[in-house]
């Protein structure tokens, strides 16, 4: 999903999905524990993201409907965040409307809207927790007043970077009320850019490789992923090893998912 539609810093992020699947050749199907594209990986072509934002939500909307009724599990690249939505807006279309969201990023993203633009990468969270769709936040480290606000309103949990790193937390208990079914959207920007500084957005003190993914495996062993996506990926021109790091991120993930599925 290759949108760059409302990118506030630095760009590129519309390169982001193309070069993490060239990357994505050079992985070992072994990732170690067990070999996630046993499970079949199909790789979308890329949604046309053309027009207005309205119009490029409603067709990932409409691609990740027709992956789940075809028995798929949809993992989302992007793209500017703004995408999140268009695959949540996909998820309530196919049925699945009774799940909460798990954000790992290093904003909150709760603004109702930036530079006028309520379809921002900067208003992806508030546009979901307008739909009444449980949120909770992993290792946040640059909101404003506003966004503080809007997570008292609406009650959005959250365990931020200042929590997370220093202690380095690897596991995290969801609250009992939250729901079964779990979309974990994973902005690039949650991980220290000292891991990925190929992202529009870096801040320091962010997520380290082991606990992202640790924090992610504690979720999947509480709640049902019912999809997941890697978003705000922007290469940087001869460093192709952060575009390997991403591929081998989602991979990993995958992994994550197929062994639980499998207990």
């Amino acid at each position: 999903m290759p949108l760059e539609e409302s990118v506030s810093y630095g760009g590129g992020t519309a390169d982001g999905p193309a070069s993490i699947l060239e990357a994505s050749w050079q992985l070992e199907t072994w990732d170690g524990k067990s070999n996630p594209s046993e499970k079949g990986i199909y790789t979308h072509p890329p949604v046309d993201v053309s027009g207005t934002p309205e119009q490029a939500i409603d067709r990932i909307a409409a691609a990740t409907t027709a992956l789940i009724k075809a028995g798929g599990f949809p993992v989302g690249l992007g793209g500017e965040h703004t995408v999140t939505y268009g695959i949540i807006k996909g998820l309530i279309d196919a049925g699945i409307e009774d799940f909460g969201v798990v954000q790992i990023d290093a904003h909150a993203d709760l603004r109702e809207a930036y530079e006028g633009n309520p379809y921002s990468h900067a208003s992806v969270m508030k546009r979901i927790v307008d739909l009444d769709i449980p949120l909770f936040q992993l290792g946040v480290r640059a909101f404003c007043q506003e966004e503080r606000d809007t997570r008292k309103l609406f009650g959005v949990e959250h365990l931020d970077a200042d929590i997370l790193v220093p202690k380095n937390i690897q596991s995290i208990d969801l609250p009992d009320d939250f729901p079964d079914n779990v979309f974990f959207t994973l902005d690039i920007d949650g991980m220290d850019p000292t891991i990925f500084p190929s992202t529009g957005t870096p801040v320091p003190g962010g997520l380290g490789w082991y606990q992202t993914l640790g924090l992610f495996e504690s979720v999947v062993k509480q709640r049902n992923i019912v999809g997941m996506d890697i978003t705000e990926f922007a290469p940087i021109a001869g460093f192709h090893g952060y575009q390997f790091s991403a591929a081998l991120l989602a991979y990993k993930m995958m992994g994550i998912v197929q062994r639980e599925t499998l207990r």
